[in-house]
């Protein structure tokens, strides 16, 4: 589900293309995602995957028909995380980016994050990976139902990314 990388990757890899936020920054953040998962860092292969959907796509490129937005591999990394292995909470993680996510795209990275939130609440028992009721009471926030999440993602997401999204949480 992600590309093949011969040796281990520098964290520093997918800046190069990082300010066009293309294609190539799309697959670089894959390529990085399967360089620190191999290498039993899968807190930061998820970070990786963040990074991915940052990439402005609007659906039909070369690359997505190769490797599709990754919500299918965040569902695989969370019921394959290593056990001992470092993850965070990815739930919380979630959470949090979709509050205080900023810049380019903002809107739709926020909307992605509550997505991602979505799967790794099903993915995750949630005695290990709650949610950050906290934030939630403090900062008087609401988390969105899933149909608003995918409304939302039908109305600024790249095409073809709802149906993705629709058939890794229907498997789950």
């Amino acid at each position: 589900m992600l590309p093949t990388v011969a040796e281990p990757l520098a964290p520093g890899w997918s800046r190069v293309a990082a300010e066009e936020a293309g294609e190539r920054f799309y697959e670089q953040s894959l390529c990085l995602a399967q360089s620190y998962w191999r290498r039993g860092k899968p807190a930061q292969a998820i970070l990786q995957l963040n990074k991915a959907f940052m990439a402005d796509l609007v659906g039909d490129e070369a690359v997505l028909r190769v490797w599709p937005l990754p919500y299918g591999v965040l569902n695989w990394m969370l019921r394959n995380r290593p056990a001992g292995s470092f993850v965070g909470n990815p739930v919380r993680h979630f959470q949090h980016l979709a509050t205080r996510v900023s810049g380019p795209r903002r809107e739709l990275r926020a909307w992605r994050a509550w997505a991602c939130y979505y799967l790794a609440l099903k993915v995750l028992p949630e005695d290990e990976f709650p949610p950050d009721r906290e934030q939630l009471l403090q900062e008087g926030l609401e988390i969105p139902a899933w149909e608003r999440v995918l409304d939302e993602l039908r109305r600024l997401g790249s095409r073809g990314e709802v149906g993705l999204l629709d058939g890794v949480a229907q498997g789950l």
